[in-house]
């Protein structure tokens, strides 16, 4: 069975920390069986979850012999790395771990050296940051996700979901990455950048009669962080049905 080991660091984002249990917790394989086994280490007993702290049954010697490593964005990305914790991500990836971020995760493992001279993403609006921060990164960031092989990083939040199901993919072929897609909280994997454009309409003004402001050149954009169904694929992008 595949190991992933999903790594708590201090003020880790819930939401990143659950994608990766709730995606590969509910992979089924044709027979039945569970895909995967999961751990959830911390480098301290108790790791700071912002609104709550959790217990990790698993220090960082849970990282050791895992399949997968997940390391969930946190709500402070520049914060310094433990130097136990770049330690024990050098020697997974030394042993050929693979290892993968989530939203600002990609800062933890830009700081230990793994993204060097590679290309990488994050969440849309930490991207410059991470750019001046780690100019060894090539960083883009108009991808959901980018796959190097043994690294792999992911935009924002919902895009951890689409980089779980490429993994499951990789892993065990696209019906059971179809299927634990159903069994999840994201119905399909998606298509596209990060980057999602809208038109809308002015409202008219009042007393004025109704017309389509939009006919006379009148329009706004709105860029959220998930990007629209309709975007065009981008390279590293998640591939289509």
């Amino acid at each position: 069975m595949h190991t992933v080991a999903v790594l708590a660091l201090d003020r880790v984002i819930p939401f990143d920390l659950s994608t990766p249990l709730e995606v590969f917790g509910r992979t089924r394989l044709p027979d039945g069986r569970p895909g995967y086994r999961i751990r959830v280490c911390a480098e301290r007993p108790e790791t700071d979850a912002g609104a709550f702290s959790l217990r990790a049954p698993w220090g960082l010697e849970g990282l050791g012999g895992a399949d997968t490593i997940i390391v969930p964005g946190t709500t402070a990305p520049t914060a310094p790395l433990a130097p136990a914790v770049r330690h024990a991500l050098r020697t997974a990836a030394g042993e050929g771990t693979r290892i993968a971020s989530i939203c600002s995760g990609t800062f933890v493992l830009a700081t230990t050296g793994l993204l060097d001279g590679l290309r990488a993403t994050t969440h849309w609006n930490a991207a410059g940051l991470l750019a001046a921060a780690h100019p060894d990164v090539e960083v883009d960031p108009d991808v959901l996700y980018v796959d190097n092989g043994q690294f792999l990083t992911s935009a924002g939040a919902a895009a951890g979901l689409d980089l779980c199901l490429h993994l499951i993919r990789r892993d065990y072929g696209s019906a059971v990455a179809a299927d634990a897609a159903r069994l999840s909280v994201m119905p399909l994997e998606r298509e596209g950048g990060q980057a999602q454009f809208i038109v809308h309409d002015h409202p008219p003004a009042p007393g004025a009669p109704s017309s389509n402001p939009c006919s006379a050149g009148w329009r706004t954009t709105w860029t959220p962080t998930s990007p629209s169904p309709t975007s065009p694929p981008t390279p590293g992008s998640a591939p289509g049905p």
